[in-house]
């Protein structure tokens, strides 16, 4: 899907824009279908349209197909207005702290378990449009870290059984944070650490790590690889981007969620870096998730807890 250059939008804009369901189902056709209806079986062009007391059908002139604008997207069998859905995106998009379930359905008097449901539904959104096929290049500064409640075991660090985060973060010539890229793993082994690093950056990039063990593996794949003892005191500037990151990111979780299960951290992982890739498109961020939630495929309640 071709994204077209989009205009920054405030809410007062956004209350305006979307008086009414219709003006929803207006603004999605043209993201769905930016040079008109195309049929997702034949790929006809032409259609009738069927009006339907929820929303309209289109249906090809050619084989008869029939389809919706929420068809292969989030929206797809949602129990809300779909002006409901456009003000949680909106929300979503333009509060860099993130918005809880519980603050949703408050402001869009809804229910706890449908605003819950439906963030989970915007975040796989960011995960889908997360893993386009773009990877980090150049200097990437990586390293791991670990989040979750207290556990039995007493170790800290890399000995504890809380959930365990690997991070690659790029930079540009002059040091400064580009992109970032976060997944859950199981261990911090080196096969591990290779197996995403192959995924995440581009080979010759220049790989900034602590001294830990697990990290040189990725000389064998044709990285290079800076790695030196972690001292704050000595080396100030030794993976700070990183480390800023990592604290923003638990500051994100727990201060607006207030902690979350670990069944749900990788969907918490994505809208971050969703959100940290396109910090400089600021008001625009409200239409490019748009965008991805057209582009996702819907999730169930008792997909999400099962």
């Amino acid at each position: 899907m071709v994204m077209a250059k989009q205009e920054s939008m405030t809410f007062k804009q956004f209350q305006k824009q979307f008086q009414a369901d219709q003006d929803c189902y207006n603004h999605l056709y043209a993201i769905k279908w930016p040079e008109g209806f195309k049929c997702p079986k034949c790929l006809h062009t032409e259609c009738y349209t069927i009006v339907t007391r929820n929303h309209p059908l289109y249906q090809c002139t050619s084989c008869r197909h029939q389809t919706s604008l929420t068809v292969g997207t989030i929206f797809e069998k949602a129990r809300i207005s779909l002006r409901i859905w456009f003000a949680l995106v909106f929300f979503v998009s333009h509060d860099k702290r993130g918005v809880s379930a519980s603050l949703m359905a408050k402001e869009l008097e809804i229910s706890y378990k449908t605003a819950w449901t439906n963030l989970h539904k915007i975040r796989k959104a960011c995960m889908a449009d997360k893993d386009a096929p773009y990877k980090l290049f150049g200097q990437v500064e990586m390293d791991d870290f670990y989040i979750g409640a207290p556990t039995e075991n007493g170790k800290r660090g890399r000995g504890t059984d809380k959930n365990q985060v690997l991070v690659a973060l790029s930079k540009n010539a002059k040091g400064h944070p580009l992109y970032v890229k976060m997944e859950m793993i199981e261990d911090i082994k080196g096969t591990t650490v290779l197996e995403l690093v192959s995924k995440w950056i581009e080979e010759q990039s220049v790989i900034q790590t602590d001294a830990y063990r697990s990290f040189p593996i990725v000389e064998t794949k044709g990285y290079k690889l800076e790695a030196e003892k972690f001292d704050h005191t000595k080396h100030p500037e030794h993976l700070k981007w990183m480390h800023k990151l990592i604290s923003n990111f638990k500051a994100f979780v727990l201060g607006t969620f207030h902690g979350l299960d670990s069944r749900y951290l990788q969907s918490y992982l994505d809208e971050f870096c969703f959100r940290f890739n396109r910090r400089k498109f600021a008001g625009q961020l409200f239409n490019r998730l748009l965008h991805a939630c057209v582009s996702t495929d819907t999730l169930t309640y008792t997909e999400l807890t099962s």
